[in-house]
């Protein structure tokens, strides 16, 4: 998928990057995992969008981060992240693991 630009943030004193895709006029579309991919979170990844960026400045909301819909279903296919989108740290936010018949939970 085409890609706009990327994202850099610090997360635990450590340089990260993320590729964005655009999807939309209005909105980012980030597709990453990170070290609680599988085992605190959906082991594929998940999905983040952002609002266009402003001044060179992008807000990266974790908390709004969420499993992808073949997390919840076997019929569903989504996008993986890209080598470039596997985060080297913990993101400790956003939606959890998906257990069936339980809630989602998000920190």
């Amino acid at each position: 998928m085409p890609s706009p630009g990327y994202a850099v943030f610090t997360l635990d004193g450590r340089e990260c990057r993320l590729d964005a895709v655009h999807s939309g006029e209005a909105q980012l579309f980030f597709i990453f995992s990170d070290l609680t991919s599988g085992k605190e979170t959906y082991p594929a990844g998940r999905f983040l969008y952002t609002k266009m960026p402003r001044d060179g400045a992008v807000l990266l909301d974790f908390n709004l981060a969420y499993n992808p819909p073949c997390a919840f279903t076997p019929f569903a296919t989504c996008p993986l992240p890209p080598p470039q989108n596997r985060l080297p740290v913990r993101v400790p936010a956003g939606e959890l693991t998906y257990h069936a018949g339980a809630e989602q939970t998000h920190q």
